[in-house]
């Protein structure tokens, strides 16, 4: 099982995305419901790797309560600390979410999150970038030393935006007392950006953990007549599609499984209909010939992230 599921889409009713159907996420109540749904549908199947944020609107909450109905030491739950949800679950908020990488968030922040101990396994900076100084905070840095020390943490880091290799080469030579603070790498990785194979073999030969994330480009895999540019892209995952008779969805996160084989690839999916679908990833293999097709579809990083920037929320 390479596949956890992130969260974000099942804590707050809206997600940088790109969208291909209509969704009413307003009743707060049944959407609870949807997710908690998908979680239980997702340990049912298997999935033990459980990622989430306070930067997820209630998705930290919700995954909690549901944790806390289960009773298997086999349940890994990943967290973070550094984003505050502001959006209040309002459609036409203009500010969804904050980010502050300071010693007083990360303790506010932790304070809630250290009740999903025992499961929590993994804490990490959410979006660490050069420009915040998380990397040099010398106070974030120890605290997150003792807290990986005292609790038998994995303290990791995700990153997002062009410069995700910089960033993962500093926080590799980030140390506290002489020994290395991070043990794992959340990074955006899929055959449009493909910039982490710069530096997984490196993360490998130092024993750290890799979790990718936005496998499916935020739904740009999807077909869709916005993007003329991915007209290439789209006939190639139906091509595939249709010879291994899955979605496109399990070929991309197929396509990261195999390209990072020692990573843990999260499923963003907001339904258990999306769920199986991305299961689909376990019942074939992508061939030499399909992977080199992938590989080709290639964007350069700066392409790929001024286009992320226009997504929209929805």
């Amino acid at each position: 099982m390479k596949l956890g599921l992130g969260t974000a889409a099942l804590g707050r009713p809206q997600y940088i995305n790109v969208r291909t159907e209509e969704c009413d996420n307003s009743d707060l109540t049944e959407f609870r419901n949807q997710s908690f749904a998908v979680l239980e549908e997702a340990y049912h199947l298997g999935i033990r790797y459980f990622d989430t944020a306070p930067g997820y609107g209630l998705a930290e909450e919700l995954l909690l309560e549901w944790v806390q109905t289960k009773d298997d030491n086999s349940i890994e739950v990943a967290t973070k600390w550094g984003y505050t949800y502001t959006a209040n679950f309002d459609a036409n908020a203009t500010v969804h979410e904050v980010k502050e990488h300071s010693l007083s968030k990360l303790n506010e922040q932790w304070n809630f999150s250290k009740q999903l101990l025992p499961y929590l396994k993994v804490y990490q900076i959410h979006s660490a970038t050069l420009e915040t100084g998380v990397l040099e905070n010398t106070e974030v840095l120890e605290q997150l030393a003792f807290l990986k020390k005292e609790y038998n943490l994995k303290i990791g880091l995700t990153t997002t935006g062009t410069n995700q290799v910089e960033v993962i080469k500093k926080a590799l030579n980030v140390l506290v007392d002489g020994a290395p603070v991070f043990d794992l790498f959340q990074v955006t990785y899929n055959f449009l950006d493909q910039s982490l194979i710069e530096v997984s073999a490196e993360l490998v030969r130092q024993n750290k953990s890799i979790v990718i994330k936005e496998a499916l480009a935020n739904g740009r895999v999807f077909k869709n007549e916005n993007y003329p540019n991915y007209t290439k892209m789209y006939a190639t995952l139906e091509s595939l599609s249709k010879k291994h008779n899955v979605g496109v969805d399990a070929i991309s996160l197929k396509y990261c499984a195999q390209t990072i084989p020692e990573s843990n690839v999260l499923s963003g999916a907001s339904s258990t209909k999306q769920l199986k679908q991305n299961l689909e990833m376990n019942s074939f293999t992508l061939s030499a010939d399909d992977i080199e097709t992938l590989n080709s579809l290639k964007v350069s990083p700066d392409a790929y992230w001024t286009e992320r920037k226009q997504l929209q929320w929805n």
